[in-house]
């Protein structure tokens, strides 16, 4: 396989360290947690407003918009279509 650039380098120097994919992954929860903030920001909604419609503590809200925390996906589903948004998965 021929080495393209820095990033073909970088990639398969994190494959190598077995990091590759808990990185990607980090990276899109990140971009989930980053789009559900911005719609609610957009709509001009509080975590306050979300946590009561959602039945939840602001607590809650916080950790769905946390990257770093584990939430399901049915919770996800439930946060952005409150929001009007949907999430979608594909396997390519």
């Amino acid at each position: 396989m021929a080495m393209n650039g820095i990033g073909d380098k970088f990639d398969d120097f994190m494959k190598e360290q077995g990091l590759y994919e808990e990185a990607k992954e980090l990276a899109s929860k990140k971009l989930l947690a980053f789009q559900l903030e911005l719609a609610m920001k957009s709509q001009n909604l509080t975590k306050a407003y979300m946590a009561k419609k959602m039945n939840t503590s602001r607590v809650a809200i916080d950790n769905i918009l946390n990257p770093n925390f584990n939430n399901s996906i049915e919770t996800l589903e439930r946060f952005a279509s409150l929001l009007g948004k949907k999430i979608t998965i594909s396997l390519t």
